[in-house]
């Protein structure tokens, strides 16, 4: 692995739990008592994998083909946005007891890694290859 994916991997550690033990901070003193039907860690192994996997694949395109990466880009996150649907598809057919929390549970991890992953992709959007 070059130094740029380790780079990547070890911000992408420290920012995913991080996270996650912020959430579970907040979740455990406002809601401890509730049961939710998407575990926390669920939650997050969804968003941080598909953080991982979007930042590879257009590292990967960049490399290849520069002028292809916003459009890796662009696709990869609508792809992330389905998988993010399907995920949620047992709160929308009312599984959960809770559904708009499980629905904010989910919601702000996603927004978040996504802004992680721009934050993290902005060097390959910025360099001049890909204008």
């Amino acid at each position: 692995m070059n130094k740029d994916v380790l780079s990547f991997l070890g911000k992408w550690f420290v920012f995913s739990l991080l996270l996650y033990v912020v959430h579970y901070y907040i979740l455990f003193q406002i809601a401890s008592e509730n049961e939710y039907y998407f575990p926390l860690w669920s939650i997050y192994l969804f968003n941080s994998v598909l953080a991982f996997i979007v930042y590879f694949f257009v590292k990967r395109q960049f490399e290849k083909a520069s002028e292809k990466t916003y459009q890796t880009f662009l696709i990869l996150t609508m792809v992330k946005m389905g998988l993010a649907i399907v995920f949620l598809l047992p709160l929308f057919t009312g599984k959960s007891e809770y559904p708009k929390t499980e629905t904010i549970n989910f919601f702000i991890p996603y927004f978040l890694f996504l802004a992680f992953e721009i934050f993290s992709l902005n060097k390959f959007f910025q360099a001049p290859k890909t204008k």
